[in-house]
């Protein structure tokens, strides 16, 4: 089979849906070479991602050169043809408009509809152009997958989608957090990024919907600091206020990492990773924390419980009383670090690459 991938967040993204996309073209690269793969890019990246697969940008008129979204929506829809691609895959919710008028078959991947579960969070402009590309993707595309049972209820919901035509597959993550690490480079990363002996973890963007603040609020009267790793945003801003007004400046971390081999040592090195999102559409950085060996404290509804299994802790995410007394639970019994650990790693072995491939390979072969 040939099969061709959006690539516009494979290239220009480097976390979130960029991490999925080149997470994925890996590994059925890796795992079933003897297909075709194609990466579409309206803007040819000026350094290479990953592997060298071949690039296609805009070819065919000026229009389409000069106005990448409109090929990108549109225009790519002949070079896919001219490229006897047998199937394109959408990576980032959407596919163009007229594929369905094609031969060529669709799969589109919906990770979240946050816009739509938390509409309050988007500006209405962008609000109304992300459901209108999620509307279309649904009911043109030939297969939808959601990154989750709690994703799949979702798009059911919204979008009155027949359940049987939305498949589960679940995300992946980088192998980086999958690879031991000897003590000398643990030792080396928490000297370059300046770490305390002891620290719980966050990451991920820095805003409201991801509750670092009641991290923070929970540590206040905890002896143990609290690193934060993540895009910053004006909900920085109060966290990093408050934090002057208690006096924590030396208890609450901010720092930028500057790889995924670095960012995989400093989940090795935390005590506790805490993600108490409001929502996600499935939360890779629990699964890091997994592979890593590290105690997950995550959110109590949504998608979490399924992402993070049985033997993590769950909490209120904005409660803090809660949160403190999940960090303290843990941090006073090595026997449950060690229970967590060891189960948690078992329970991400379903994320295997080999396991993903297998299911990806399955639905592009239907």
């Amino acid at each position: 089979m040939r099969i061709g991938y959006d690539a516009k967040r494979y290239f220009h993204n480097r976390s979130g849906l960029g991490n999925y996309s080149r997470d994925l073209v890996r590994i059925m690269h890796t795992l079933y070479p003897r297909h075709d793969y194609c990466l579409y890019a309206a803007k040819r990246p000026s350094d290479r991602v990953g592997d060298e697969l071949p690039i296609r940008s805009p070819k065919n008129d000026l229009l389409n050169r000069i106005f990448p979204s409109y090929w990108r929506s549109r225009g790519i829809v002949r070079d896919l043809e001219q490229d006897r691609v047998d199937i394109f895959h959408g990576l980032s919710g959407e596919i163009p408009i007229g594929l369905e008028q094609t031969r060529i078959k669709s799969v589109v991947t919906m990770h979240d509809l946050i816009f739509l579960r938390l509409p309050q969070l988007y500006k209405p402009l962008d609000r109304a152009i992300y459901t209108k590309k999620f509307k279309y993707a649904v009911r043109h595309a030939d297969r939808i997958i959601a990154i989750s049972q709690q994703t799949k209820q979702d798009i059911v919901h919204f979008s009155n989608i027949e359940p049987e035509k939305v498949d589960v597959i679940y995300q992946g993550c980088h192998a980086a957090f999958k690879q031991e690490k000897s003590l000398e480079k643990l030792t080396d990363i928490r000297k370059q990024y300046k770490l305390p002996a002891t620290f719980i973890l966050n990451v991920g963007s820095i805003e409201p919907r991801k509750n670092a603040f009641q991290i923070v609020k929970a540590i206040e009267d905890l002896d143990i600091p609290l690193v934060l790793v993540g895009k910053e945003t004006s909900y920085s801003n109060q966290i990093k206020q408050y934090i002057a007004e208690k006096k924590m400046e030396n208890r609450v971390l901010f720092r930028k990492v500057d790889n995924m081999d670095d960012l995989a040592c400093l989940y090795k090195l935390a005590k506790i990773f805490l993600y108490p999102s409001t929502y996600e559409g499935f939360g890779i950085p629990i699964i890091e924390a997994l592979y890593s060996g590290t105690p997950v404290i995550t959110s109590n509804n949504g998608v979490f419980p399924e992402a993070a299994g049985p033997f993590s802790y769950f909490v209120d995410p904005v409660q803090v009383e809660q949160i403190r007394y999940a960090i303290e639970s843990i941090l006073s019994a090595t026997d449950i670090q060690q229970e967590m650990k060891k189960n948690g790693l078992v329970y991400a072995q379903q994320f295997n690459d080999e396991v993903l491939a297998k299911q990806w390979m399955d639905i592009y072969t239907q």
